[in-house]
């Protein structure tokens, strides 16, 4: 019987064209590997209201990983359990708190399919508003009542290595942090110890797939872990630095199919 591969996709930056769409090829690519007998997964910091369209369009059948690990479930299948790894809510409002001593634009914490917003943002608003979340606006620290699954702590370039430097000597040992690129400075946060390698390993093991026949693709921050993991992680050819450093191999940009390409080449030729 012919081996099978576990294919972990990131989305923004990986899968996704800069338009936020799959091109065809790579539909076309990802359905060849499918029918093959390889099985192929999304693995995301979105939640999974703002990525499940993308799960429809390429008909999996699998689990996926979302919030970078905090959240893992199958969406077709309820009895295989759900993953939920929040932040603690004191540390939530600690770093609301210390923020209000940096020039910050804003902090969204989110519960699963509640969001909860700092400052009121009509345009923030409606980016969230994918999914049909509820939206809740007002200081975090008495808005929010629960454990947050993620957060995101939007501020000028100047002032994320203010924040970066107060939760690596503040926090270090409840949250982990990720940095976006430009165009936009964010930092998103989670519990410590999680990232998007533990929601993979979750889900392989699940599968029976071992790390040997895992194939992983990332472009930010917030994959280096993941491709650090996979036997085959690949950094796409617009990833950031840091991320091609630790990746075993380099295909080719989102705008390129570099998924399809690298695919093509190691699974179906």
């Amino acid at each position: 019987m012919k081996e099978r591969y576990l294919i972990a996709l990131d989305l923004d930056g990986t899968l996704l064209t800069d338009e936020k769409t799959i091109s065809d090829k790579t539909k076309k690519v990802l359905k060849q590997v499918q029918d093959e007998g390889h099985i192929v997964m999304i693995s995301t910091g979105r939640s999974y209201r703002m990525s499940e369209m993308y799960y429809k369009e390429l008909n999996l059948s699998t689990p996926i990983v979302n919030f970078n690990g905090a959240f893992v479930h199958h969406p077709l299948k309820p009895e295989w359990g759900t993953i939920h790894e929040p932040l603690e809510i004191d540390t939530v409002k600690e770093i609301v708190t210390t923020c209000e001593d940096y020039s910050f634009r804003n902090i969204v914490a989110e519960v699963l399919d509640k969001v909860f917003i700092h400052y009121h943002d009509e345009k923030l608003i409606d980016f969230v508003q994918m999914g049909n979340p509820t939206i809740t606006t007002g200081d975090l620290r008495t808005s929010l009542l629960e454990n947050p699954t993620s957060m995101l702590i939007h501020s000028d370039e100047e002032n994320v290595q203010n924040i970066r430097s107060f939760l690596s000597d503040t926090l270090s040992n409840k949250v982990e942090y990720r940095t976006w690129a430009d165009p936009f400075h964010v930092i998103e946060v989670n519990k410590r110890g999680i990232n998007k390698a533990v929601g993979l390993k979750k889900v392989a093991e699940s599968l029976q797939i071992p790390n040997e026949r895992i194939i992983a693709f990332g472009d930010e921050d917030n994959d280096l872990e993941m491709l650090q993991f996979a036997k085959y992680g690949i950094a796409m050819g617009n990833g950031i630095d840091r991320v091609k450093e630790v990746a075993k191999d380099v295909t080719l940009t989102n705008e390129q199919d570099g998924v399809a390409v690298y695919l093509e080449k190691f699974l179906l030729s």
